[in-house]
C-alpha cells in the first residue's frame, strides 16, 4: 500500500481521482493551490486508489496524506 502526500502546504484545488480508480506512476491525482499557483501532486507508484483523504477546498500541510493506494 502506498501513500501520496502533499509536497507543500496549500488548499486542495482539484481532486483528479476517486476510490477504485487505477493510477499510473507520474499521473496527477491532486492539484494544490498555494501562493496563487496550481501545483500538481503526482503518484510516485502505480496502484488502485483505496481512499481519498481530502476534499476540494481542504487546507493541507506539507507531508499530509492525500490519497492511499491499495
Amino acid at each position: 500500500m502506498g501513500e501520496i502526500k502533499a509536497s507543500m502546504a496549500g488548499t486542495v484545488f482539484r481532486v483528479e481521482v476517486k476510490e477504485g480508480d487505477a493510477v499510473t506512476a507520474g499521473q496527477t491525482v491532486i492539484v494544490l493551490e498555494s501562493m496563487k499557483m496550481e501545483i500538481p501532486v503526482d503518484a510516485e507508484v502505480s496502484g488502485v486508489v483505496a481512499e481519498v483523504k481530502v476534499n476540494e477546498g481542504d487546507f493541507v500541510n506539507d507531508e499530509d496524506v492525500l490519497v492511499v493506494l491499495g
